[in-house]
């Protein structure tokens, strides 16, 4: 079997929503190639304790994304390039893409979902246990607080940092009543693990179809009632209809584990569907972007509160 290979030039910092953005259109399991050195973490996960020095981080990523081809199913090339530089068009309002060029190539087979399993073993985020479906929960741990889930189409296994954060700055803030929003729920792991600690209700948003179904798988491995978890899809930022149908002055918390460059934008929005003493949790921002973020919470008349770090990535968290 084949497979068309597109990969676009960008940079480190657009990662993360480029290859979320481009779901819309069909293109997923991204391959991402970049020079950011590997965390701890990482290095235990990838079985390497002591890696040789590598290039300097030049903040140049290239994402490839492959679609199959067969002689029943041939590849428009030139439509999926048009689409994706389409998508590309649309991010460059509010962000920067870099240099957004596009490479179409075409390579053999590849095993994607068997290859995660190399990699995803099951770990603590302190007293949560996370646990993909291929491994068994040992006897020692069948009474601990477990979270089952899988690497897939959308976002948010907990593994990276600014996750944990997230996670961190939820259980302290959260009680029985909390109306949780959670915007780019991508997997439903933030909103999901707020419902096994207790709140009332979650609603999340996305501009990715895929986290519908992500999102249900991942409710019903964990044994979490339709009715508790509610999703969207649309543009909460631009979409007053989207804006309509969340609500205002609704949420005891709004949390977002995005990038700063689209935190900016999105904190004025916000700010109106939190409500007055409500509490905005904000992740995925890169240590040089921190008093960029902070800027724009202040701005929208938030009050930050509390600042947690772990590596090299933010959280920030601000009241209403």
């Amino acid at each position: 079997m084949k497979w068309k290979k597109f990969t676009i030039k960008t940079i480190t910092d657009a990662e993360d929503i480029i290859i979320s953005t481009l779901y819309d259109i069909g293109l997923e399991g991204a391959q991402i190639e970049d020079k950011i050195p590997l965390t701890p973490l990482e290095k235990e996960q990838m079985f390497v304790d002591i890696l040789p020095d590598g290039p300097e981080d030049d903040g140049i990523a290239y994402l490839s994304f492959f679609v199959e081809e067969n002689d029943a199913n041939p590849v428009n090339t030139d439509e999926i390039t048009a689409n994706i530089r389409g998508e590309l068009d649309e991010l460059r309002n509010f962000m920067d893409v870099g240099e957004g060029t596009i490479l179409v190539s075409e390579t053999e087979d590849i095993d994607w979902i068997n290859n995660w399993k190399q990699f995803f073993h099951q770990f603590y985020i302190d007293d949560l246990l996370v646990i993909p479906s291929w491994e068994e929960v040992e006897a020692k741990d069948k009474d601990k607080k477990i979270l089952h889930i899988d690497p897939g189409t959308a976002f948010g296994t907990g593994m990276h940092e600014t996750t944990q954060l997230c996670i961190r700055q939820l259980k302290k803030y959260i009680t029985s009543e909390t109306e949780l929003l959670d915007v780019g729920t991508g997997s439903g792991i933030l909103a999901i693990i707020s419902l096994m600690y207790g709140i009332k209700h979650a609603l999340g948003t996305d501009l990715d179809p895929c986290a519908v179904e992500a999102v249900r798988e991942n409710m019903e491995a964990n044994c979490i009632a339709p009715e508790r978890f509610e999703m969207m899809i649309g543009n909460i930022i631009t979409d007053k209809i989207v804006q309509d149908k969340v609500g205002y002055e609704k949420y005891d918390i709004v949390v977002a584990n995005i990038l700063a460059d689209v935190l900016v934008p999105l904190t004025p929005v916000i700010v109106n569907q939190l409500k007055p003493g409500g509490v905005y949790i904000t992740s995925g921002i890169i240590d040089n972007k921190e008093q960029t973020v902070r800027s724009a919470l202040e701005a929208a008349g938030l009050e930050v509160v509390e600042v947690t770090y772990q590596g090299e990535w933010v959280s920030l968290t601000a009241r209403k």
